[in-house]
């Protein structure tokens, strides 16, 4: 009864407007007391399965999840009839409230948790919250950017759909590296997965593999990881396997500060977009010996 009490709540919350923040008292009798940043979930095994079924994936679709370091807050990108957009839905653990809110169509969390990267600009982690959005200045400023995620060393990863509508279209990864304090020009990031389709950059924050999505002639698309050689070059792409990759389109990944768990997005059979969780020591097993 507790569990269904809180199911309810939390799922009218995410259905309200994108302007209002709701907050839920977790010291509530009725309310049950989930600590666990993963919302009370057995963590999952080797194979994936739908995170916090009827809390985050609900009737709607949802994607694209990704944690603060922290792991207090959660972020995930929900598609709903009662918005013109998607929006980006974060739930924060604080003070012994639940707090959820719509903040920005999508994002991605810097590794110190202080900067929000949104395609080509950014927000700032205040002490009253989240800043205005701000642009990352040129040249980032004129390339459309679908996900840009940043190393613990400032190194911005990035997809470029420059180049989308171009016959066959391209999609490039490029990187930007800091250095003394001075941001490179983006280069372009040699890596073969077989097409010329590549979104979604996810950098591990020391830089040791990158995490992408490459578009099948299909039209659906699997997740590839590339490890970091000695050399300082990227390997070759490598699938990451059926339990991963299905025949319609998986997307999104992502892995946590702590390094275990492999979040990602998948699309069903009836269209909808589940978020995805698996243990992350499978990609371990991937690396080249």
């Amino acid at each position: 009864m507790k569990n269904t009490y809180f199911i309810l709540t939390l799922v009218f919350a995410l259905f309200l407007n994108a302007c209002n923040t709701k907050k839920q008292k977790v010291n509530d009798p009725d309310f049950p007391r989930l600590e666990d940043p993963f919302f009370g979930q057995k963590p999952p095994g080797l194979i994936p399965e739908i995170f916090a079924p009827r809390i985050i994936s609900a009737e709607n679709s949802e994607q694209a999840a990704i944690f603060s370091p922290d792991l207090n807050e959660v972020y995930f990108r929900k598609y709903d009839e009662g918005l013109e957009n998607d929006a980006l839905v974060a739930l924060q653990y604080k003070d012994n409230l639940w707090t959820e809110t719509f903040v920005v169509p999508r994002g991605e969390i810097s590794p110190d948790g202080q900067i929000l990267y949104i395609g080509n600009e950014y927000r700032e982690q205040t002490p009253s919250g989240w800043s205005e959005v701000k642009s990352l200045s040129a040249p980032f400023d004129s390339i459309p950017i679908m996900r840009l995620t940043a190393s613990s060393k400032g190194t911005y990863y990035f997809d470029d759909v420059s180049s989308i509508g171009d016959k066959p279209p391209i999609v490039y990864i490029r990187y930007s590296r800091l250095i003394d304090g001075i941001r490179e020009k983006p280069r372009t990031l040699g890596i073969h997965a077989g097409t010329n389709l590549k979104f979604h950059p996810f950098i591990a924050p020391d830089e040791s593999y990158l995490i992408f999505d490459s578009k099948l002639e299909k039209g659906n698309a699997d997740i590839y990881i590339s490890f970091r050689q000695k050399d300082g070059s990227w390997g070759a792409a490598i699938k990451l396997g059926n339990r991963i990759n299905t025949e319609l389109s998986d997307v999104y990944g992502s892995v946590t500060s702590d390094g275990k768990y492999f979040f990602f997005t998948r699309t069903l059979s009836n269209g909808k977009k589940n978020i995805m969780w698996v243990d992350a020591g499978f990609i371990e097993t991937l690396r080249p010996k």
